[in-house]
């Protein structure tokens, strides 16, 4: 992730749910009814309440209700729950304008009730503006079409004013009981009401106009350079947004869609199965040891499965919550790492998942077994860090860079490092980015490996010398043992729902233990602090032991400690689903290490206990999916950060070019 893409991503921090449109109602109501007692001086506080209610509340109801069936009539997509919260939104504008103009009015007495009411027209023009750049941003409809339901609460207000201060009488028009009770009410008005006259209404259009027209006009300048280097519209951005945000839709997928790009990418399936019965295996094996995945999936004890691609971009949008549908599909305890890909290989729509599935399931279905494999082996070159592991003619590589910060480590430079791998010796390579250490989104780098970087040459270096050594490995049968926790801690805790997984492999002599951690990335020194807690041999490092979570294999009575592992890695899946509040939320900012470091400590003692004869075999294949693309999500990142930082500032300058033009307005209409 670079620091743009950084950015963009912390717009997380704006995430909320849209309440159900009944509760913005019943809100809006009681503000009105505060905002009465303060606006309205009657003899009694409850008369006030109710005024405010009426002249308040009544047009934000109306708004709430009738919003969403004209805009759909118009082929808009407002729902009841965004129509009653946009809604409510003006409301707050047009207390908060009220209340200013009152206080200024209360500090110069001068100005009178004409001013507060002057005002009002101001800020029922803005909310004019408001609803109108809110429509057309979700629902697509051009500015004409999104003024008629953009209008509502501002005409609804317009006509209550206009027949409860009797504004008719001026017009001189003829009439009888029948319209002098349906358009003529003052006397039932409060008597702030009786400075409007029927010129205030005309200001009141001339000021929507103005505004519609800044709308407009604030919508074509930011609009262009978008349309300029994606085709698309900012407003198609920001409906997606708010769909996502208030209401949880996939709209937001729908405008990745439009400006994503085809990509093919591999998937890789490393499974490990129970042995059959020395019969069995005789009858079903090949002659050379291996065996096809035909057998009987409930022989499955664990797959790993890595699709190259990124699961972003944030929540579920996407492939966010790529691992926990890997889950779900394996037959076996599921540990789906992190694949060397940033962010330009984001899933568009969650609906390529089910292409990438699909894929994995052929590869499983593909998969030859073995009944050996390699001790693992450590390489060190720079930075770079990676632990490997052959299975026939194929290898587990896990690469870090800790305790040196880094973010992702980018398509290109893995697929150079698994080639590294395989010109050594090795058929196929599953390369994984443990992403385990980072410092969050603090700084201009935040430690993405991109071709030509330094780093990518050590991890390519250190693939391949992993690669090397495994291809000349002596093999001999293997043993595994998992073990999972679902844990307490939820997403805003920075752990998913697959909690933490261990996998231990013994080969010979040598263990080997793979963690495994649903969260996006790490506090930096906490997979060193798991490392060491698994492979010290000091008795400091040790789990006290009145420590019911400590393993019996982990220390001895009589003396130093034994170490849980020979070899170990931890790894994150890199799930966006801790990162729909949060854009950084890793794993270690809101749990406590301690706590983490025992578990995991916990969980290698029960797979070590679990431990049996396996065999292993890996395939991979090929998929074709449509992700963000190459350059796009950082010029779609610089795009919507452009929006951020100059978009308020542009629309300043054009609130207060209507402002001013408001104000001749007034100057004019007074003279």
């Amino acid at each position: 992730m670079t620091a743009t893409q950084g950015d963009l991503a912390s717009l997380s921090r704006y995430v909320f749910r849209a309440p159900r449109w009944y509760t913005s109602v019943a809100f809006a109501l009681l503000v009105a009814g505060v905002a009465g007692v303060g606006a309205f001086d009657s003899r009694f506080v409850l008369e006030d309440a109710w005024q405010g209610v009426f002249f308040i509340g009544v047009p934000t109801v109306v708004a709430s209700l009738l919003t969403t069936p004209i805009d759909r009539e118009l082929g808009g997509q407002l729902t009841y729950n965004r129509s009653s919260l946009l809604a409510l939104t003006c409301e707050a504008l047009i207390v908060a304008v009220m209340a200013g103009a009152g206080a200024v009015a209360y500090l110069a007495p001068g100005l009178g009730q004409q001013f507060v009411f002057d005002a009002l027209i101001v800020g029922l023009a803005s909310v004019f503006a408001l609803r109108l750049l809110v429509v057309m941003a979700v629902s697509g409809t051009s500015i004409v079409v999104a003024a008629i339901p953009a209008s509502v609460q501002t005409a609804t207000a317009a006509a209550l004013f206009f027949v409860y201060s009797g504004t008719i009488r001026y017009l001189e028009l003829g009439g009888g009981p029948v319209i002098d009770i349906l358009l003529s009410r003052p006397e039932e008005a409060p008597p702030e009401l009786g400075v409007i006259v029927p010129v205030d209404f005309a200001l009141l259009g001339i000021m929507c106009a103005i505004y519609g027209v800044a709308v407009w006009a604030f919508v074509e300048f930011i609009d262009r350079p978008w349309k300029r280097s994606l085709d698309v519209s900012v407003l198609d951005f920001i409906s997606g947004f708010i769909g996502h945000i208030a209401e949880g839709t996939r709209e937001l997928e729908d405008f990745f869609e439009t400006i994503g790009e085809e990509a093919v990418v591999p998937v890789s399936v490393l499974s490990f199965r129970r042995l059959e019965s020395d019969d069995a295996s005789t009858a079903d094996g090949d002659a050379d040891g291996t065996s096809s995945a035909e057998a009987s999936d409930d022989r499955e004890k664990a797959r790993f499965v890595l699709p190259m691609i990124h699961p972003g971009p944030m929540g579920e949008i996407g492939g966010g919550n790529l691992p926990e549908r890997v889950a779900l599909e394996a037959d076996g305890l599921a540990f789906p790492p992190h694949a060397t890909a940033g962010h330009d290989f984001n899933l568009v729509t969650e609906r390529e998942v089910d292409t990438l599935m699909q894929t994995a399931r052929e590869a499983y279905e593909n998969i030859e077994y073995h009944d050996t494999a390699t001790p693992s082996v450590r390489v060190q070159e720079g930075d770079a860090k990676v632990v490997g592991q052959g299975f026939g003619d194929d290898a587990l590589l896990v690469g870090t860079f800790s305790p040196v910060c880094t973010d992702d480590v980018s398509y290109a430079v893995g697929l150079s490092a698994a080639a590294e791998a395989r010109s050594a010796g090795v058929e196929d390579v599953m390369l994984v980015d443990a992403h385990n250490c980072n410092d969050g989104l603090d700084g201009p780098d935040l430690g993405h490996v991109y071709p030509g970087s330094e780093r990518s040459f050590e991890i390519m270096q250190a693939a391949g010398a992993a690669g090397d050594r495994l291809a000349d490995a002596d093999r001999e049968s293997l043993r595994l043992g998992v073990a999972w926790d679902e844990t307490e801690w939820e997403p805003l805790d920075g752990i998913g729902p697959l909690g933490v997984r261990v996998a231990v492999l013994d080969v010979g002599d040598h263990r080997t233990a793979y963690v495994l951690v649903d969260g996006n990335n790490m506090d930096p020194g906490l997979r060193d602090r798991i490392v060491n807690r698994l492979t010290a041999t000091d008795a400091a490092a040790a789990p006290e032991a009145s420590d019911p979570a400590a393993p019996e294999a982990t220390a001895r009575a009589d003396g130093p400690r034994v170490p849980t592992a020979d070899a170990v890695e931890v790894m994150t899946t890199d799930t966006h689903v801790v990162n729909q509040v949060e854009a950084s939320n890793q794993v270690g900012e809101s749990i406590d290490e301690d706590d983490l470091v025992a578990l995991v400590d916990r969980l290698v003692g029960e797979a070590t206990a679990d431990l049996e004869p396996v065999e292993a075999g890996m395939a991979s294949e090929r998929a074709e999916v449509t992700v963000f693309g190459n350059d796009r999500t950082e010029t779609l990142a610089s795009h919507a950060n452009a929006v951020i930082s100059m978009g308020a500032a542009l629309a300043a300058v054009v609130v207060l070019a209507a402002m001013v033009i408001s104000l001749l307005v007034f100057l004019l209409a007074g003279s």
